[in-house]
């Protein structure tokens, strides 16, 4: 591409592509700017280990990408997309050699929770009625307008569920450790103290999406989702500069849009002057969660879990109860570290042995600590897998650790470690990153912030960049609804 683009986009993580896509299906040329060596940001697939083993160095459980309606219109399958479902979709082991399991039927789900089914089908089963209105809304720029009447009894009974701490909502429903351990165990990928509101909608939330679309895993690693998009936006005339990083937005003067994958900070710090006090007031405001310490492994076999059917599933929450799930996230959340965290651990050569040589296996894991942590917690981590999983040490044939810093090196989104962009908070998500009714719009003209500092927030959805697109078409471009993103070229 040649010359001055339509609109640059400076990010190239799920967001920034999924924000290019749309603008560039509007007919413009965009040009997305990526500081990495490569495209992807928290889709980053790679060797860190040994030769052959293939690491998703974040996100490697898509259950947003195959709930979102931005992945639904691009279509993951004629891009060459493979999502993999695991038979178990997540599973929580106990003591005891006891387990408690998701799985894509809710039935299934509810009989392995023997007296708590019933009630466990009272709270899914009206979620499960009005799932696509509940994502739709929740995912999109609709919550700024009336739901429509088919969905609103659905999606006003789930924000009002949703509102209170997950373990309010769990000793309501249920009267045993596995159900209990089950939602509170999703919750925790929110990264909150669960004492605190809004963690009941995450674990209702994910938990649904089990039973809805899955929690799947991408064949070949994340990257290949970050290819597809970068492949079709060349398709269309954009183009991908990588090795990048952008200090200065007046290195983009002349540019009718420019869009954000960014932090609020580093906004702020690219605006330098052209920002006004207020606005930068707001994002000193801005809060960042705890942070995460990363393992990756090669594995010489699966990891030896007591209970059989943990090792079937795609995710596992190495937590034990629920009340241990709670004082685990509380540590970080306080800045403190815990001896027995929640560990949050995915094995995708459960479901897609093409990640490591034959034989091998591959498994990650990280836990919540204190934000901008540097503290090794290696031996914390695979104690506790070891409690669930006795001679899961005996399995590793390498190791690449990350603490909170490393993360943020490799991601600068993820500030001090903080993989969601900005703490999850009820007060966070209903003004992300400030208080504003167009919180993609900044004080720069034409310049739009449409990363996970934005709403619906974080995981692997393109709706923060896709939202963003499409405001900036209103307001730059004069389009007035978005135009659909073009499909795939005939195989």
């Amino acid at each position: 591409m040649k010359g001055t683009p339509d609109a640059v986009v400076v990010g190239a993580g799920p967001n920034g592509l999924a924000a290019a896509l749309r603008l560039a299906a509007a007919g413009l040329s965009v040009r997305v700017v990526e500081r990495g060596d490569r495209a992807g940001g928290g889709l980053r697939t790679e060797e860190v280990t040994l030769p052959g083993y293939r690491h998703d160095i974040c996100s490697t459980v898509h259950p947003m990408a195959a709930a979102a309606p931005f992945f639904r219109e691009f279509d993951l399958a004629s891009r060459g997309v493979r999502l993999l479902q695991p038979d178990i979709n997540f599973a929580h082991p106990l003591d005891g050699g006891r387990a408690a399991l998701s799985f894509d039927s809710l039935e299934q789900t509810a009989a392995g929770l023997g007296a708590d089914a019933a009630a466990y089908r009272r709270l899914f089963g009206p979620l499960l009625r009005h799932a696509d209105e509940i994502t739709d809304f929740f995912l999109t720029s609709a919550f700024r307008r009336l739901p429509p009447p088919h969905g609103l009894l659905g999606i006003a009974g789930f924000g009002l569920q949703g509102l209170p701490s997950v373990g309010w909502l769990a000793r309501r429903y249920f009267d045993d450790d596995a159900a209990k351990a089950l939602i509170a165990g999703a919750a925790a990928h929110g990264m909150l103290d669960l004492t605190r509101p809004l963690t009941a909608a995450l674990g209702m939330f994910l938990g649904m999406l089990s039973h809805h679309h899955g929690w799947p895993l991408i064949e070949g690693g994340s990257q290949v989702l970050a290819d597809a998009m970068v492949a079709a936006l060349e398709q269309q005339g954009g183009e991908v500069v990588t090795g990048h990083e952008v200090t200065d937005l007046r290195e983009f003067d002349g540019v009718p849009a420019v869009l954000l994958d960014t932090s609020p900070g580093a906004f702020v710090a690219m605006a330098g002057n052209r920002l006004n006090p207020g606005y930068r007031r707001w994002v000193q405001r801005y809060t960042h969660g705890p942070g995460v310490f990363k393992i990756d492994w090669a594995l010489s076999e699966p990891v030896p879990w007591t209970n059989p059917d943990v090792r079937r599933a795609g995710t596992v929450h190495v937590a034990g109860t629920m009340e241990e799930t709670i004082a685990g996230e509380a540590a970080p959340a306080h800045g403190r570290l815990s001896d027995r965290p929640y560990v949050l651990a995915v094995q995708p050569t459960v479901v897609d042995p093409s990640r490591a040589p034959k034989a091998g296996h591959v498994f990650w894991a990280y836990v919540h600590v204190p934000h901008g942590s540097t503290v090794d917690m290696t031996d914390v981590i695979e104690a506790q897998v070891e409690r669930f999983a006795p001679g899961f040490r005996d399995t590793i044939l390498a190791r690449h650790t990350m603490h909170a810093g490393q993360m943020e090196h490799w991601n600068p989104n993820d500030v001090g470690g903080d993989i969601s962009n900005g703490e999850p908070s009820l007060r966070q998500m209903l003004a992300r990153p400030v208080p504003r009714w167009n919180t993609y719009k900044t004080p720069v003209l034409g310049t739009y912030l449409a990363s996970a500092a934005t709403p619906p927030g974080p995981a692997v959805h393109g709706q923060c960049g896709d939202n963003a697109a499409q405001v900036a078409l209103r307001e730059v471009f004069g389009v007035r609804h978005a135009p659909p993103l073009r499909p795939a070229p005939p195989a």
